[in-house]
């Protein structure tokens, strides 16, 4: 007589390391993710596995080579060729788990064709708060270049920060905000642009000659539509400073890395070096701090440049913390 009983599951250990990974998450840190955000990320065939006690998986490691056309706006936020190592890793050893898979790692790069070229570059993203790995990157070669900070309702989402009210064009001490329309496509791209030339003093982005012309793409799509996410800080005519944010809807990219739900993210922020320190940038972030509460977003994400002395301290105190790091060595094949 045959069985129709369904047979039992196979054991799946790598799941078991991302479970056991997600409950130390969630021990570490309330605003880590209750999944891990990179499940659809693109990946290589390396067997990127570490085992502990028993022989069972420890820690396990997906790896991901990116390389983008030369003339989009990706290619100027880091190198021409990323390979991007996503680690699971459950414990106890934290440390010693990831010192060995970041050694597999380099041992997977160290047989891939063009990591040593200089527009190349071995990035980690690690999450903050989650300490016991940072020696291991470090010994590796990886140094912190960016952080996502996330900001959350409970962090002061309805909190003011500047003199405005609530319209959209709005005035004070001779500085006026304002919602960025149709007519300002040159005007974002040109902040935009100043944007990768500051940022690229800190070494993550780079200046291609294709970029004024993928930001001037992109700008047309900021400035869209009735209501864009996108406000112009001017003083006596001229546009000195910028903000651009994505709704939830147009951040699904890098809304996945916080717990929080409905989230969206500040993807451009400017002000000219002569108006800082002014309230241009504190009236910005107001305005799209209100914006974005009337329209129920529960977190805020951005990235920032880990050695700019000026972002920590400005996104600090506008209720921002830091929640993931970026880790990179470049060219990739400097990673040890």
């Amino acid at each position: 007589m045959s069985s129709s009983a369904t047979p039992p599951a196979a054991p799946d250990p790598a799941g078991d390391v991302r479970t056991r990974m997600l409950e130390r998450w969630r021990r570490i840190d309330p605003l880590l993710p209750a999944a891990v955000p990179w499940s659809a990320a693109p990946r290589c065939a390396a067997p990127l596995i570490v085992t502990g006690p028993g022989g069972l998986p420890a820690a396990t490691g997906r790896c991901e080579h990116w390389a983008g056309p030369p003339e989009s706006l990706d290619a100027s936020w880091g190198a021409a060729r990323r390979f991007r190592l996503w680690a699971e890793v459950a414990g106890p050893d934290v440390a010693g788990d990831l010192d060995r898979l970041l050694g597999r790692w380099r041992e997977h790069l160290s047989g891939v064709p063009g990591t040593g070229d200089p527009d190349t570059a071995a990035l980690v993203d690690w999450p903050c708060r989650d300490v016991e790995g940072v020696a291991a990157l470090l010994r590796h070669g990886l140094a912190p270049l960016e952080v996502l900070a996330a900001r959350t309702v409970q962090g002061g989402a309805g909190r003011s920060t500047g003199p405005f009210g609530e319209k959209n064009d709005e005035s004070a001490g001779g500085l006026r905000i304002r919602r960025a329309g149709p007519g300002d496509t040159a005007t974002v791209a040109r902040l935009g642009l100043e944007i990768i030339r500051w940022d690229s003093l800190f070494g993550t982005v780079t200046e291609r000659p294709g970029t004024l012309g993928a930001f001037e793409a992109e700008a047309a799509g900021l400035v869209a539509g009735p209501a864009p996410w996108t406000w112009l800080a001017e003083r006596d005519g001229e546009a000195v400073g910028l903000l651009a944010a994505q709704r939830p809807a147009a951040a699904g990219w890098i809304t996945p890395f916080v717990r929080q739900a409905p989230a969206a993210y500040l993807m451009l922020m400017f002000v000219e070096p002569g108006e800082r320190g002014g309230g241009a940038g504190s009236a910005l972030v107001d305005r799209f701090h209100r914006a974005a509460a009337a329209a129920g977003v529960a977190a805020v994400l951005l990235h920032y440049e880990q050695l700019n002395p000026l972002s920590a301290p400005f996104w600090i105190r506008h209720g921002y913390r830091p929640l993931w790091t970026t880790w990179e060595a470049a060219p990739a094949s400097v990673m040890r």
